[in-house]
């Protein structure tokens, strides 16, 4: 199956069983590689339906405490881009999810933007997500991304214009992630109130699935979005299950492992 196809089979399998897909998101290498990997192995068989994997990198700055400190744990153990890369290809070794990296724009630039693409697809990634790189500036990625079949994820913001949002559309493939939120990542007590009107007026102007994160952190929520959206991301709730059991890897996975099927619950009871 080539890369976006997973993401668009994905999406199209949600629909016909009339729910919403469960985006996990959790940093490479956090807390190390060996774990990183239980980490993952650990989301996708509790049912996670796409993995959104953040690349390390020394300023994130969409990210809140939570995932800076997971980036920061991860560089620390010595993670590097080959270690990210050799990290999606032994999931490939179990795994057929949907793999989107959550990554900016300078660690894609540095290798060399067809060089990264290239490596994206080699190694099973689906699709990117570029932080900070808007979709008016990222010819290059989209391009390379598109002769090789990969999906280039672009955010909206609360603060985006309505006339921009169909320009966005316009150039993004696979799936549109909107930030429920301003600000940067984190657990939140409640949803914003204003995300129906705001996912009512995103869906009026584009044509490809939307997922809705930031701030999502549990099953009520998760079930609140699932009825409004195309996917639901969860990052920060699940991340906080690493630094709280660092000296017990099993309690660590333990942790995980509830705290996943709580949220996943939220989609199946949407």
């Amino acid at each position: 199956m080539m890369n976006s196809d997973r993401i668009a089979k994905l999406f199209s399998d949600c629909k016909a069983n009339n729910r919403a897909a469960f985006v996990a998101y959790v940093c490479a290498c956090d807390p190390d590689f060996n774990r990183s990997l239980e980490v993952c192995k650990t989301l996708i068989d509790q049912g996670v339906d796409i993995l959104e994997l953040g690349v390390p990198f020394s300023d994130p700055l969409a990210d809140g405490l939570t995932n800076q400190l997971a980036a920061q744990r991860a560089l620390e153990s010595g993670c590097t881009q080959d270690d990210v890369f050799r990290l999606v290809e032994e999931i490939r070794k179990f795994s057929q999810i949907p793999i989107v990296f959550y990554t900016y724009y300078n660690l894609i630039f540095s290798q060399g933007v067809e060089e990264y693409a290239n490596r994206s697809k080699d190694a099973g990634v689906d699709g990117l997500l570029t932080l900070d790189l808007p979709p008016e500036e990222a010819d290059d990625l989209i391009d390379a991304c598109r002769a090789l079949d990969l999906a280039n994820i672009f955010i909206i913001a609360p603060t985006t214009p309505e006339e921009r949002m169909t320009k966005i559309a316009e150039r993004a493939s696979g799936f549109l992630y909107y930030v429920s939120r301003e600000g940067v990542t984190g657990e939140r007590d409640d949803l914003a109130s204003d995300l129906s009107d705001k996912v009512d007026t995103i869906r009026q102007r584009i044509n490809i699935p939307l997922v809705v994160g930031f701030g999502i952190s549990s099953a009520q929520q998760v079930r609140d979005v699932a009825k409004l959206a195309d996917g639901v991301v969860v990052g920060s709730a699940l991340v906080n299950c690493i630094p709280k059991n660092l000296e017990n890897s099993q309690h660590m996975l333990t942790a995980l492992k509830e705290k996943t099927q709580e949220l996943v619950g939220g989609i199946k009871a949407a």
